[in-house]
Order: structure tokens, then sequence, then C-alpha cells
């Protein structure tokens, strides 16, 4: 299997769903993704800024694995790189599977995992039944999420498509990402 690697990158300073491809992004460590609207001490994210707008950005970065891309293609859906709001999309990475406190070496930056991302009804939007191909419930009745993982920027950098992805494993008992 090829090493991990990125394959796009996306950043909008607005508050749109989706994100338009760039040619790279700088990550500015304890603060995010220059210009794009979620970066920040404190969270950015609209629903969050309503109910706890001083409690600190965990969300600061959205990655991608874009196997997502393919899997939403066999059910009839057409998603593209940026698409879903992700600042970074990858290939050759579980990202889903890493544990909590997980550190990725991204091109010259390091994003440090917090969690899975929690998923809204707007990305039906984006194309109607899609939400429930990345949020569903398993046989076991357990609650699915395959829209990416979220976190915070460790090392600032610059990330650009084709950069290698490298995993460090937080030291200790590994704890599954959840929501944030």
């Amino acid at each position: 299997m090829a090493a991990a690697r990125v394959v796009s990158v996306s950043s909008d300073a607005e508050h749109a769903f989706s994100k338009p491809v760039r040619d790279a992004i700088e990550l500015v460590e304890g603060i995010g993704v220059r210009g794009d609207a979620h970066a920040g001490v404190t969270v950015r994210h609209r629903s969050r800024l309503a109910r706890t707008p001083s409690a600190p950005n965990l969300r600061q970065v959205h990655l991608l694995h874009a196997e997502l891309f393919d899997r939403l293609g066999a059910a009839g859906f057409t998603v593209g790189p940026g698409q879903l709001g992700e600042n970074i999309t990858t290939l050759g990475l579980d990202l889903l599977a890493l544990p909590v406190g997980t550190r990725l070496g991204i091109g010259e930056a390091v994003v440090t995992l917090t969690g899975l991302r929690n998923p809204c009804a707007q990305i039906d939007g984006l194309a109607p039944g899609l939400l429930g191909q990345v949020v569903f419930r398993d046989d076991e009745g357990q609650t699915v999420r395959l829209a990416g993982v979220m976190g915070i920027v460790s090392t600032s950098g610059t990330v650009r498509p084709g950069d290698a992805v490298t995993v460090e494993l937080p030291d200790g008992e590994p704890h599954a990402l959840a929501p944030v």
C-alpha cells in the first residue's frame, strides 16, 4: 500500500458549507487554517458559537479520507475534495480508526486529532440523502460517523497536495475518537 498523503487542501473565509480547493494552505499553531472561517482559539462553528462562545476550538482543521468519495460514488453521489467542508483530504490512512491525541505530520505542520466530525443536515443541501450516507446506525444499533475527523494545529506549516502524512500515536491507553 502506498504511503498516506494529502490529495487536496481547501479553505474559505466565508461560513459556506463547501470550501474551494487551494494550491496550499497555511496551518497556524493554536489557530487553524489561516484565512479560514473556522480558524480561531475559541469556537468558530456557528452552531457552537450560540451555545458556548468561549469554549476552546477543537475543530480548527477538518480532515477527510478521500476513500469516502468512492463509497459515496457507489451509492450514487458525486462528491469531491472540499465539497464536504474539509480542509485536508487524505488518501491511504484510516483517519476514523485513529485515537484521540494522534499527531499527524502533514507537510511542514502537525495536527493533533481531537475527535470526529459530527455532521449536520447542511450536508443534504449538497445532495439530498447524503447525510444518511455519512451518519447512520450499523447492524448493532451503533452510530457510525464517516464525515472525517477534527484536530488542532500543534505546529505551524504549509500543507500542499502530495505532502506525506505521518502518524504518531499518543502514549498510554488509546481513546476512540468521539464527536466534537
